[in-house]
């Protein structure tokens, strides 16, 4: 008899439990059921109304994404994201309540949207909410609350190495009440779905500024403004993703009021990082969903009474349950590091939080794509094909290690910021020597290596 699975307000670490509340852990409960319920069984339903062709794909608006719409709304999960402690408008719980839960929005493709819970409109609603003025609320962020539109962030371009943001080019030259912007930008993702009416562009703005994280400004515009093209959607190791996509933009002479300015000229590094450190947090929060998901089917695959290599099932092999323990580890590893980072963000917020998020951007995105790795291996032939989601998870599973910043960057500053600590370290280790050297002394003992011999050989006359 299979045993009763716990819910996920069971399976909340214990060492995160006194942090949730009973609503947000109902709340919990009640998400992974729509999830499982609801999201799961109609993702494949999105992917046919998203249609064939290119043009069908990129202006599709798949009914049944709007319909899991009024279901999330009814059971009052829409807008989890915001947290309650910085902003009023979401729906009243912490980064670490909503970890818990965006876990199980990971396990699906329709289910971050469905609860108005997507990137890129989290960050983008972040941005207005903590940045924006009553107009551009007004404006954006209400119909973006409302799940009535998207949004894009446009910030990578293809001719800098754009994991620096001081490198970013598209210019933004100010003419009377308008700013004019010429560029490109690209893995602007939300650029192809028809509902996308406003981007959050980054620009820059004053590039003889001596301080170069003062040169460049974030700036709101309408997707229809003139000017603008969208030259080509970009592929996620052959994945369009539409109808949203990730859009290849160019900016020609593109005029935007000054209204639309974000905080004012040259603020552009304070609101990238303002929007960014949530952003990368949720990320990771949804990849731990992801990352069991693919430890499910993993599980089922190797029990699969049909599939005996060797005379035997899978689970019967040694090495499938070494892995299914080593994943086990490594996941329930990974959570804590998320919620970790999510709490810290709780009591500071996201910059004071920085090494925390650091080390989920790092640790996360591995422990991912070594579950989906193995959970692949374990199907065989039938893990690279289309008849899973196995390798769409592990292609976009793999570009984590790369937006928000790649690895390696947060990996450099986390290293050099515990490397600061390199005087503290050799001052403690010599005052603990010194100490053991005086303590030597009062005892009246003399140092010995207590595996010292000084053994000499002797020399022996030759016969």
């Amino acid at each position: 008899m299979s045993r009763q699975p716990l819910t996920a307000s069971q399976r909340i670490p214990a060492i995160a439990k006194p942090f949730v509340s009973e609503r947000a852990a109902k709340t919990l409960d009640i998400v992974e059921k729509f999830v499982y319920e609801e999201c799961i069984p109609a993702d494949p339903i999105y992917a046919q109304q998203t249609g064939r062709t290119i043009e069908e794909r990129f202006s599709a608006h798949p009914q049944v994404m709007e319909d899991l719409k009024v279901k999330a709304r009814k059971l009052g999960l829409f807008n989890m994201f915001l947290p309650k402690n910085h902003f009023t408008e979401g729906a009243g719980f912490s980064n670490l309540e909503y970890g818990l839960m965006a876990e199980c929005l990971g396990k699906s493709t329709t289910a971050s949207e469905a609860t108005n819970c997507a990137a890129p409109d989290t960050g983008n609603m972040e941005v207005f909410a903590k940045y924006g003025t009553q107009e551009q609320k007004d404006k954006w962020l209400k119909p973006l609350l409302a799940g009535e539109i998207r949004s894009a962030f446009l910030m990578t371009e293809p001719q800098v190495a754009s994991s620096d943001a001081r490198n970013i080019e598209l210019s933004m030259t100010q003419d009377g009440d308008y700013w004019v912007l010429n560029g490109q930008k690209w893995w602007s993702s939300g650029t192809g779905d028809p509902r996308c009416q406003v981007y959050i562009t980054m620009g820059k703005s004053d590039p003889h500024n001596p301080d170069p994280y003062f040169q460049q400004s974030v700036i709101l515009v309408a997707a229809d403004t003139p000017g603008i093209t969208i030259h080509r959607m970009l592929s996620v190791f052959g994945y369009d993703d539409a109808p949203h996509g990730h859009g290849h933009v160019s900016f020609d002479n593109v005029r935007v009021h000054k209204s639309n300015m974000v905080l004012g000229p040259g603020r552009g590094f304070e609101i990238i990082q303002g929007r960014l450190g949530p952003g990368r947090i949720h990320h990771a929060m949804r990849s731990i969903g992801a990352a069991e998901k693919g430890l499910e089917y993993m599980i089922a695959r190797i029990n699969d009474p049909r599939k005996k290599p060797f005379g035997k099932q899978l689970s019967e092999h040694g090495v499938m349950l070494d892995r299914l323990a080593r994943l086990r580890i490594e996941i329930d590893a990974a959570r804590l590091v998320v919620l970790d980072a999510a709490m810290k963000i709780d009591n500071s917020d996201a910059k004071g939080a920085k090494k925390e998020i650091a080390q989920a951007k790092i640790f996360v995105p591995e422990v991912l794509l070594k579950t989906l790795d193995w959970a692949i291996q374990a199907h065989g032939g039938g893990g690279v094909c289309q008849d899973t989601p196995l390798p769409s998870m592990y292609a976009h599973g793999r570009t984590m290690a790369i937006v928000d910043g790649p690895s390696e960057v947060h990996a450099l500053q986390l290293g050099r910021n515990e490397n600061k600590r390199a005087q503290e370290c050799r001052d403690k280790l010599a005052a603990q020597s010194a100490k053991t050297e005086q303590l030597l002394k009062e005892y009246g003992l003399e140092k010995v290596d207590r595996l010292q011999l000084n053994r000499k050989s002797e020399s022996r006359s030759r016969l």
